[in-house]
This record gives C-alpha cells, structure tokens and sequence, in this order.
C-alpha cells in the first residue's frame, strides 16, 4: 500500500530554488513561464497495515519529519496504482 506525501510552500513563503529556476529559464530563453514552485514528492510504501493504517502513518511522518506547518502545505493521499 502507498502512500504520497505531496509538501509545498505556502504562499507568501520565499522559494529561492524556484526564483533560480525561472530566472534561469528566461536567460535559457525559455519564454512564457508564468510560474515557478517547488515541492518534495515523498512516495511511502507500508505493508501488513489497512489502508486507514496507512494513512495515519504517513500522517504521522508528516507531522513528525517530513513538514513544518508554519511553512509547508501538505497533500497526503493514496498512490495511484
């Protein structure tokens, strides 16, 4: 059973990887890019837990490691496939 733990930035929060990103773009001549945003895609796997198991635990990871809800969004949901 997966699990994806999807965590972003929170609007208004500096993304200095993704102001890199686009300004690198433009000097590529990459025109049209409107936006730029990172995120980290974390793709838990769990075995012997129900699918509510599942997702508590990657709940749990989030709060516990993977984000800081001061400056993360975070997404959590069943993997496709």
């Amino acid at each position: 059973m997966r699990w994806e733990v999807r965590v972003e930035l929170k609007p208004g929060v500096l993304d200095a990887e993704a102001e890199s990103i686009a300004k690198a773009l433009s000097r590529l001549g990459i025109a049209g890019v409107r936006r730029v945003a990172t995120a980290r895609i974390y793709d838990l796997e769990f075995e012997n837990v129900t699918s509510q198991e599942a997702e508590r635990l990657a709940h749990d990871a989030v709060d516990r490691l993977l984000a800081n809800p001061v400056i993360h969004r975070v997404t959590v949901r069943a993997a496709p496939g």
